[in-house]
Order: structure tokens, then C-alpha cells, then sequence
């Protein structure tokens, strides 16, 4: 691969700044305009922007990964950005990485560059197995199927990006969204059905910050998260979450004005969570509705507790951010038991993802 920057590229790392009023925080500011520029053109709306307030905790400083970012700058403007995060678990050997630029950037050797750079930052942290997540939007032509069997994305410029510097396609994974109008009848109506199948199951719900009293077992729920849903042959290091990490996951949501919702089925006898369901929502109540996590765990699962869940928070959820006008919500396509569960509550697939991993060689 040729390392050699093109004449007019500098990859300029970004000092996440503590204060967004700050002079030195205008980088930070411009990154993130240009981050919801490419998203736009990629989407064609603006349900995936963030403000810089929503963004910066997310780059704060964390025992649990080191993550950095970087500008793409051309000629002196900035046409995108790159990013490394190396989790901190014992024994990581996994880096994650996203290059984004403007269409207007492409074909100028800026992608090339910038992925030799983060594959030489990933070695020097002893890490190897690199891995990294791209939109597909639906084109005509050739098409890639995910090795799971489950799911295709078009041969487009990603993907030819990506094959090119030796990278493998590992999964597809669908982005649905579904209307917030109306009463949510059918939502109800499956609500009814969970609870009728799930009577040795309770509701609980709550808002960060997380309650003291369902900290550990909503820590233990998000640890499964890095097992227990599916992965293809992805390399997912095991996460261990605790009360510390659950403090720093709720201050980055709450630190940025971000407003999240926990629904979880609590087991009546052992008093234990065992499923759970996150939906967050930005600054701005008005925009678009993002459902994040959600689990059943493994020994509970047959009482239709996904479907218990979702359905609850989505109910209430109304409360919440009224003027919301649709849940967007991202899963695996080998994941049927909760695309199923989708699809009846009324989720349609809005578009496509690919999940890409490439093993760097040992060195010579």
C-alpha cells in the first residue's frame, strides 16, 4: 500500500476541546458540520446529524477505549474525517475505523492515505484485526452477498474501496424506520400479545440517570451485548461493564442534552432484569428517534421479551418526545427473531449496511 500523502492532504488530529466556546474549538466544530454533510448526502436527510454539544462527550477522555479523530483536510478545507477506536478490554486485538469524506473528495487518493495512516496507528498498539461499518445505499449492478448468508450490499465506491485494501465483507445489517403517528395500534396490539406470553415478567422503565438499584444488572445486560447478538465472524471483544462504566455511558447521553429511555423485563420471582431496550433522542425533541441496544437474555429468551420491550417503550416513548416523527433502528439481517419482531410492529428497511474486517499480516 502506498503510504505517500497526495500533494495537498494533511491529516490533522483533532485536541477534543473541554469547552465548545473556546477559539480551539472550532475544529472540533468544523468536523462535525462536515461529518452531517456526508451522512446528508449518503441518506439524503439529516436523521443521522448530531450537534457538536451531542457529539463531544462521546470523544471525552474514557478508561475503556482510546478514541481519536482526525480532520481530512485538501487544500486547506476539510473534506472529511477519520477515526481510530481501540477498545481497552485485556487482550483487545481489535481496532475499529471510519474514513468519511465528501463526494467531492473521492478519486483524489485521500481514502488510501488515510487508511495506511490508521492501519500503521492500529500496529503500533499492537492491534491487528481491523474493522469497520459503511452505508451501502441501494444501487443497480453487481452485488455482494454477506458470507452468513443473510443480506447484500451493491458493489459500489465503498466496497470497491474496501476490497481493494484487502478488506472482507462479514455481515449486512438493515436500518428500519417506522412512523410515530397516530395511536400505534398495532404496537398495542402486540403489546398485548408480549404480555400474555411473558406473565412471569414485569415492566420497568426508566431515564438516565440509570437508579442505583438497577445498575448492576443493567451493566451485566450490556456486557452481553458484546456476546450475545449476532456477529458473523467479526472479532467482538468481550466487554466487562460495571457501575463506573454505567456513570460514563449515561454522562455522555446526558452531557450533551440527549434524552434516553430504558424499558426492561424484570423476572417477577428473582426480581432480575433479563431484556432491555434503549431509545435516545437529540437536543432537538422534534428530530428523529434512535432505538440503540436491545437484548434478550439468553436463558430467558422464548417468552417474547424482545417483543415486550420494544413494544413498552415505543408506548411510552410518546410521553417522552411527542413531536418525534419516526424510530430509526439498525440489526443484523441474520437476526431474524428481532427483524421479525420489526416487521410486525411495522418497521420497513430504509437502507443497508456493510460490516467490513481485515487480519493485518505479521510483520516480516
Amino acid at each position: 500500500m502506498n503510504t505517500a500523502h497526495p500533494a495537498g492532504l494533511e491529516l490533522r488530529e483533532l485536541s477534543v476541546p473541554d469547552d465548545l466556546t473556546a477559539p480551539e474549538a472550532l475544529d472540533f466544530r468544523t468536523m462535525v458540520e462536515v461529518r452531517n454533510r456526508v451522512y446528508r448526502e449518503i441518506n439524503g436527510h439529516d436523521d443521522e446529524s448530531m450537534t457538536p454539544e451531542e457529539l463531544l462527550p462521546h470523544y471525552a477522555p474514557s478508561p475503556f477505549e482510546i478514541r481519536r479523530v482526525w480532520s481530512a483536510v485538501w487544500n486547506g478545507t476539510v473534506v472529511g474525517r477519520v477515526g481510530l477506536d481501540l477498545p481497552l478490554e485485556d487482550g483487545s486485538a481489535s481496532a475499529l475505523w471510519l474514513i468519511e469524506l465528501l463526494r467531492a473528495a473521492w478519486g483524489r487518493g485521500i481514502g488510501s492515505a488515510a487508511l495506511a495512516m490508521i492501519e500503521g496507528e492500529a500496529r503500533a498498539h499492537g492491534r491487528h484485526v481491523l474493522q469497520s461499518w459503511a452505508a451501502h445505499p441501494a444501487s443497480p449492478g453487481e452485488q455482494l452477498d454477506a458470507p452468513t448468508g443473510f443480506g447484500r450490499v451493491p458493489l459500489d465506491h465503498a466496497a470497491r474501496f474496501y476490497l481493494a485494501h484487502g478488506y472482507r465483507l462479514e455481515q449486512v445489517e438493515r436500518n428500519s424506520a417506522l412512523a410515530l403517528d397516530g395511536d400505534l395500534p398495532r404496537v398495542r396490539e402486540l403489546l398485548a400479545d408480549a404480555e400474555r406470553a411473558s406473565t412471569a415478567y414485569r415492566v420497568v422503565q426508566w431515564t438516565l440517570p440509570t437508579p442505583p438499584a438497577f445498575v448492576e444488572e443493567y451493566a451485566w445486560m450490556k456486557s452481553r451485548m458484546s456476546t450475545d447478538a449476532p456477529s458473523a465472524d467479526l472479532e467482538m471483544d468481550e466487554e466487562h461493564w460495571d457501575a463506573a462504566r454505567i456513570s460514563e455511558h449515561d454522562a455522555r447521553y446526558l452531557s450533551g442534552g440527549q434524552h434516553m429511555l430504558v424499558t426492561a423485563a424484570q423476572h417477577r420471582e428473582s426480581g432480575r432484569l433479563c431484556a432491555f431496550n434503549e431509545l435516545v433522542i437529540g437536543r432537538d425533541r422534534t428530530g428523529a428517534t434512535h432505538q440503540e441496544d436491545t437484548l434478550v437474555l439468553r436463558e430467558h429468551r422464548g417468552h417474547r421479551l424482545g417483543l415486550l420491550v420494544k413494544c413498552a417503550g415505543l408506548l411510552a416513548w410518546r410521553e417522552h418526545a411527542p413531536s418525534s416523527p419516526r424510530v430509526l433502528t439498525y440489526n443484523a439481517e441474520e437476526n431474524r427473531p428481532m427483524l421479525d419482531i420489526n416487521e410486525a410492529m411495522g418497521f420497513v428497511p430504509l437502507a443497508y449496511g456493510g460490516a467490513w474486517k481485515k487480519v493485518l499480516p505479521p510483520r516480516d
